[in-house]
């Protein structure tokens, strides 16, 4: 439930629509599977809790998703389908090219490019022109929503269990960058009250 929680608050700051999708707030998930099937073979829902699980439970995959991924990976050659278990679930492997692919990965920098848009800096934008909009009103409904964003993260910080690090980097970089929006926003005002 607490992942749920946080998927949201991510997700809503980014879209009307939820909708759960790692690779919505730039996460490959061609990738995380590859670095998750490097550990040993596995099937979906295996991958999919695994994934959740090293992520903190901070963004919950669509197993629809996962088994279109796996799907494409092994058309790639990236990873193959070595059999089933006693209930019928493919079981996949990666391969020497998908290994080769996610330690590139790894080795590569995300790109502030290769990030979504801003939805905020472009509704703000947006908002400076058009006719009968208070900016001021959009700056200060942004602001509560993100500060209560804030509240929420860090109080799941301080329930974290103290020795699940992935959880924690991802709520911490997650609080950092709700941090750096409340600033933003802060100048943003100012900005607005020096130029108008």
């Amino acid at each position: 439930m607490v992942g749920l929680r946080v998927s949201w608050i991510m997700h809503t700051r980014y879209c009307a629509v939820d909708t759960r999708y790692a690779d919505f707030v730039g996460m490959s998930i061609r990738h995380g599977l590859l670095a998750l099937l490097a550990r040993g073979p596995c099937y979906g829902y295996q991958l999919r809790a695994e994934f959740e699980s090293s992520t903190g439970a901070t963004w919950p995959l669509n197993i629809g998703q996962v088994y279109s991924t796996l799907t494409r990976l092994e058309r790639d050659g990236l990873a193959i389908r070595v059999g089933a278990d006693d209930e019928g679930r493919f079981t996949y492997q990666i391969t020497a090219a998908g290994e080769r692919e996610a330690l590139r990965w790894f080795g590569t920098p995300i790109a502030r490019s290769d990030r979504p848009r801003d939805e905020l800096a472009v509704k703000l934008a947006l908002a400076v022109t058009a006719p009968g909009v208070d900016v001021r009103d959009v700056l200060q409904t942004q602001r509560t929503a993100t500060l209560r964003s804030l509240q929420d993260l860090t109080r799941l910080k301080s329930d974290a269990v103290s020795d699940d690090r992935a959880r924690r980097l991802v709520l911490e970089s997650m609080i950092f960058q709700t941090e750096a929006e409340v600033r933003w926003l802060d100048h943003c005002e100012e900005f607005m009250l020096t130029t108008a």
